[in-house]
């Protein structure tokens, strides 16, 4: 009990062998993003050009961004205290207007947007900074140098918001930049240099259990918008085994990061001696891909819900193809950084991916559609019928060796 007073009276209080658990103002907050994420998705269908991919992932960067950002801070501050639930309760707001604002935000609404973002991750740090007893130099420290990262990058938001066109483009990019790459160097700032990882430290199960809900977040908008499509047009035998496919391409994906993956990363951060470092890589970066993912598999659900027949253009293909390949490399890269080895069965379906869009235009929307989904749901068997049979035969080790 003395340990938790001495890191602050907003502090999550830390009980050994014990997880800290998710709190519902969290999954309150987490509600917003089920829009953000949904805007994102419907952005990229109304805009799936080479310009308008490009600003759809700059959009979903930021997004995830400012996310995994409130989800390391609520990590550290405890939601049940009412300070820290209006701080969450403020960001939502901030969320909604953040949210809101992506379908516009690099016409009408981009000062709309930048300010929402800017205002955020700035002020959310503040208040973090300011719930960090003076005592605590170190984690006041780390506090700082994120500010100052983030206090620059708020001016290429603000100053990209007031821009127009590909100026605000760049502006925007550059922002970006500069906070992806600020983990990476430890938050480094001149005279006081970078954090270090020991600053960094985090409730190992309870910030798996976040990023596991997010994973929940976009695999049920990928859902809704398939049921939405589906709910609107003439149910034909081609539409519905488009949904069927799209149907089971949730569950895959769903099968292939929960059914050993998230237990497993789970367990590793919790017991690990540097969760910070870990909680970086594999979770704040690789979890990325994984979302983008689901995301445009998502737009390819109702990009062939619509159209089934014909042949697959190169928006289909994109689609279709490239989501569960960015999947299938964000779980094969996070499974490495929990595991130290690299998962044949997705090694496998990546190259089997490549090899379908190379050929992909010759088939029609829905067939590319399906075979997709045969190949999702072929690694996720392979994978779960190997760590089966690995699991039996180190027991069978451990037998032998007992008797």
């Amino acid at each position: 009990m003395t340990w938790d007073i001495e890191r602050g009276p907003l502090f999550r209080p830390i009980v050994p062998h014990q997880h800290s658990r998710v709190t519902y103002a969290e999954l309150l907050f987490d509600l917003v993003f089920v829009f953000a994420v949904t805007q994102v998705s419907h952005t990229l269908l109304s805009h799936f050009t080479a310009l308008g991919a490009v600003q759809t992932t700059l959009l979903l960067l930021s997004v995830w961004w400012v996310w995994v950002y409130t989800s390391w801070i609520t990590n550290w501050l405890n939601p049940e205290l009412t300070p820290v639930r209006v701080l969450l309760f403020l960001l939502m707001l901030g969320g909604l207007v953040l949210s809101t604002s992506i379908p516009h935000a690099f016409d009408s609404r981009g000062l709309w947007f930048a300010i929402a973002y800017a205002a955020m991750q700035v002020g959310r740090t503040i208040f973090w900074l300011v719930s960090t007893p003076p005592a605590r130099t170190a984690a006041r420290m780390n506090a700082v140098r994120i500010l100052v990262w983030l206090s620059i990058s708020a001016i290429f938001w603000i100053a990209g918001g007031l821009a127009q066109g590909q100026a605000r483009l760049l502006l925007w990019a550059l922002a970006l930049g500069i906070e992806y790459a600020s983990p990476a160097v430890r938050f480094w700032i001149p005279k006081y240099g970078a954090s270090k990882v020991a600053d960094w430290y985090v409730e190992g199960g309870h910030l798996a259990e976040r990023y596991a809900g997010f994973i929940i977040i976009a695999l049920g908008e990928s859902i809704v918008v398939s049921g939405a499509t589906f709910a609107d047009l003439k149910w034909t035998s081609e539409i519905i085994a488009a949904f069927l496919s799209a149907f089971v391409m949730a569950l895959a994906m769903w099968w292939l990061y929960f059914h050993k993956g998230a237990e497993a990363g789970s367990e590793l951060i919790s017991n690990s001696r540097e969760p910070g470092r870990l909680a970086r890589l594999a979770y704040t970066y690789l979890h990325l891909p994984i979302v983008a993912g689901i995301i445009l598999s998502a737009v390819a659900d109702d990009v062939v819900l619509q159209h089934p027949a014909g042949h697959s253009d190169v928006r289909v293909v994109v689609s279709a193809v490239g989501g569960p390949m960015l999947f299938l490399i964000g779980t094969i890269l996070f499974k490495h950084a929990i595991r130290g080895w690299l998962q044949l069965s997705h090694g496998v379906g990546i190259i089997a991916l490549g090899v379908l869009g190379w050929f992909g235009g010759d088939l029609s929307p829905l067939m590319l559609s399906i075979a997709t989904t045969l190949l999702m749901v072929i690694v996720a068997v392979w994978e779960s019928l190997s760590l089966r049979s690995g699991a039996a035969r180190v027991n069978a080790q451990s037998e032998a060796t007992s008797a």
